[in-house]
């Protein structure tokens, strides 16, 4: 097709593109709670409301009915990472087994169990809490746009293969009949890697699952200041002070109020668009009968997949670190990258021009130099924290939530000697040098994909330094 044929095509699907996350511009999303107010006190306090802590709340209730928890939002439940990302609801606790196999070699086959078991958890908690969070367990499809792309591809397929994951390869026919686009040489359908389901409505589901147990939320009540208070600690909002005799941060991305946990994440801007619902004849056109949730092979990634009105969700590619960890609500738009979004987006589908985008927007994910979760406790076991799930936390997060939780419940629990939890991944560098680094690696990632995937010394010396990444 013609390069400036193709220019109009992606900027006129932008045109009059609400900019705000779909999940949570809906009418449906429930008003906002209030904000502490004056001094409270629990036995549980909880810093976020997002998976990570909504799940540490029910986790906490269903142990000890008894208990008197409290959660402190600073804007709105499920703002964050948790109503913003695509939707992808998968077992892996390891941002998948490839870096799980780099990261805890020694570990992998058990940490695929508990991810299993976790998973398989969460999907009976939706059925028994009645949280409707549009769940379809309809697997994952990865694909290779590219020929360079299928030996990696075929890497990851026989390292599923190999840990007994339900895996399907697929040709360059088979994997066009179950989506049809012209780009893809290679595809794998792994059939047990979870699903699709509609995050913002899990986050609404579980926040009532847990005040109907007595819980209590207060939203647009950031944490300004913890401190310890005899045997317990105090933690100041804005408007209030609340005592507890333990506290759980589950801020992932955003400013922890502990000192230790703000080198272990950094926040890395992530954005989506999603269209308008599809036409019958567009829907025909691309297939996609088992509506999995899509992600192709490469370092700079595309995810898709439909949502449950049929709309495509489709994000990736580009991650954005800002200097000093910048969370500015300005960083939820910019226009290069959904430019970028569009026009990949019509080179992977050229069938679906006409069709426009009707949501653009972006949100901070947590990431450690490991990829996935950092853990830990802190002041003799009366603060402990989960996070860092790189994008993989709509199943993990819940995992996360169990290690904290039993951080300060259960600290012997045998689990916990594992690796993934006793060993804390390696800082990230204060800045200047913390940008300088993820800059030079995310150029040099992106070098690395337009050479097929070849890495260079850059990235070779992080691979030698344990810091390197397979997804």
């Amino acid at each position: 097709m013609a390069t400036s044929r193709a220019s109009e095509w992606y900027r006129r699907a932008l045109f009059d593109t609400e900019p705000a996350c779909y999940w949570l511009a809906r009418p449906e999303r429930p008003a906002a709670g209030p904000p502490l107010s004056g001094e409270a006190e629990a036995d549980l306090a909880i810093v976020g409301a997002g998976f990570t802590g909504l799940w540490a709340a029910l986790l906490a209730l269903e142990r000890d009915p008894g208990r008197d928890v409290v959660l402190l939002e600073s804007t709105r439940i499920g703002e964050g990472a948790s109503g913003r990302n695509g939707g992808f609801a998968e077992p892996t606790l390891t941002h998948g087994v490839l870096n799980g196999r780099r990261h805890f070699p020694g570990e992998l086959p058990e940490l695929v169990a508990l991810g299993r078991q976790n998973f398989a958890e969460l999907v009976a908690r939706l059925e028994s809490e009645g949280i409707d969070a549009r769940y379809e367990p309809s697997g994952k499809l990865e694909v290779a746009n590219a020929p360079a792309w299928v030996p990696a591809l075929r890497e990851h397929h026989d390292a599923l293969r190999e840990l007994g994951e339900d895996v399907v390869w697929l040709d360059r026919d088979a994997v066009r009949a179950e989506l049809a686009s012209p780009t893809y040489e290679a595809g794998m359908h792994h059939r047990r890697a979870g699903g699709i389901l509609d995050p913002a409505r899990l986050c609404w589901g579980l926040a009532q699952a847990v005040r109907r147990r007595g819980a209590r939320i207060f939203e647009a009540s950031a944490v300004r200041r913890l401190r310890r208070a005899g045997a317990g600690v105090e933690l100041a909002t804005p408007g209030g002070r609340l005592r507890a005799r333990r506290a759980l941060l589950a801020t992932n991305a955003y400013r922890s109020p502990l000192r230790r946990v703000r080198r272990a994440v950094i926040p890395v801007w992530d954005y989506a668009l999603v269209t308008e619902p599809l036409p019958p004849g567009m829907k025909t056109a691309i297939g996609w009968k088992r509506r999995q949730g899509v992600g192709d092979v490469a370092n700079q990634f595309h995810y898709y997949r439909l949502t449950d009105d049929d709309r495509i969700l489709w994000g990736g590619y580009d991650a954005i670190y800002h200097y000093a960890s910048g969370l500015r609500p300005e960083h939820e738009q910019r226009v290069e990258t959904f430019e970028r979004l569009s026009r990949h987006f019509f080179g992977t589908f050229p069938q679906l021009e006409g069709l426009r985008f009707s949501h653009a927007w972006g949100g901070a994910i947590a990431t450690s130099t490991r990829f996935c979760l950092d853990a830990g406790r802190a002041w003799g076991g009366r603060v402990a924290w989960a996070g860092g799930y790189t994008g993989q936390g709509v199943g993990a997060s819940r995992f996360g939530a169990r290690v904290a939780l039993d951080l300060l419940d259960r600290p012997r629990e045998p689990y916990l000697s594992l690796r993934l939890v006793r060993r804390r991944p390696i800082p990230w560098p204060p800045e200047p040098l913390r940008f300088a680094v993820v800059e030079l690696t995310r150029r040099e990632l992106a070098r690395a994909d337009r050479n097929g995937g070849r890495r260079g010394a850059w990235l070779r010396l992080l691979d030698r330094l344990g810091l390197g990444y397979d997804s």
